[in-house]
């Protein structure tokens, strides 16, 4: 896994603008009363063509990139609708709410939309997925991984998720973006785990740590230890006073996995994180800051104090029988509700 996606940029696009694909047209004559004949059904290709074309991709980044302009403007979380759902608008809509908590300090998360690499769903079904690997930010973060949904036919590509690319993760070699990529099954036995249980296993090793099962399965990676270090970082603010308890719930399935050149897959995973502080000591208060205190509707907790992160996770799973193990490319975690008691 040492190469990227192949490149699909705007740049690279517009070389080739005036390249485009004739369409055959046939026209049946028939004499004068002869019956025509009953048309045949068009061959179907061996391989369907990929979800969207470099000019629609385009289109489509655009769009979002306006609607999350006019939506960080007006800091209303329902101006994105028409372009993002999901846990995308839930973290956004957090951030607004962070922002507006520190007085315009803590702005959103910066989401370039001009691509280096796009990745392609080989798909004639719906939903369809597709994942972009955008340029870095101007602010010098990661570059992201946008997740881009479509529900049907006639709906409109919308952001379901994104993700940072974690340091020193390299995206494997996936097909070319006109050829589009194998959409694999969530039982597919061909990777070294399906697809619809790489998200209970790694949950488990945030769990359990090295003695979960599964923690061989899974290669050390920057969320994880921050995961760590945070969670190790709470319980020593709590010390005496009371007790942490963390619990990483996967959602139902993954989004998608794509298939890569060397017979593994991208796997596009939600996730979702509950860290509770339980009081144990009489008379004691836990006192919430003003972003927290927002989603909770509360300054204090005289009970327990309770965080929920929304996760969305990009993993690379080897093909079945690899020596190599499993890696988390990209991650994102962020608080989108609170509770006190």
């Amino acid at each position: 896994m040492s190469t990227a996606p192949r490149p699909s940029g705007r740049r690279a696009r517009r070389g080739a603008a005036g390249l485009v694909a004739a369409t055959c047209v046939v026209a049946l004559v028939a004499g004068c009363g002869t019956p025509l004949p009953a048309p045949a059904p068009a061959p179907v290709g061996a391989v369907p063509p990929p979800v969207l074309g470099p000019a629609q991709t385009e289109r489509v980044l655009t769009s979002l990139g306006e609607v999350l302009a006019a939506a960080d403007e007006s800091r209303d979380a329902g101006d994105l609708d028409a372009r993002v759902f999901g846990p995308a608008r839930a973290i956004r809509k957090a951030e607004y709410v962070w922002q507006a908590a520190t007085d315009g300090e803590r702005t959103p998360t910066s989401l370039p939309t001009e691509e280096q690499a796009v990745i392609t769903p080989e798909s004639d079904t719906w939903p369809r997925t597709q994942l972009v690997v955008t340029e870095q930010p101007d602010d010098l973060q990661a570059p992201r991984i946008l997740v881009l949904h479509q529900a049907n036919p006639r709906a409109q590509y919308r952001l379901w998720g994104w993700a940072r690319l974690l340091p020193g993760a390299q995206m494997p070699l996936t097909a070319a973006t006109e050829e589009g990529s194998p959409v694999l099954a969530d039982d597919d036995d061909t990777l070294l785990v399906p697809p619809g249980e790489v998200g209970a296993r790694y949950a488990d090793v945030l769990s359990k740590g090295d003695e979960s099962e599964h923690a061989g399965t899974f290669a050390a990676d920057g969320f994880r230890e921050a995961v760590q270090e945070a969670k190790a970082a709470t319980q020593g603010a709590v010390d005496e006073a009371g007790t942490l308890t963390e619990t990483y719930t996967p959602a139902d399935g993954p989004v998608v996995a794509l298939g890569t050149v060397d017979g593994g897959a991208l796997v596009v995973q939600g996730m979702s994180t509950t860290s509770t502080v339980t009081l144990t000591v009489d008379g004691g208060t836990i006192p919430i800051e003003p972003f927290y205190a927002e989603l909770a509707g509360a300054t204090e907790a005289s009970t327990s104090f309770t965080r929920k992160f929304t996760d969305v996770l990009v993993m690379y799973v080897p093909p079945a029988g690899s020596d190599a193990q499993v890696q988390v490319l990209a991650a994102e975690h962020a608080v989108t509700d609170a509770e006190a008691q």
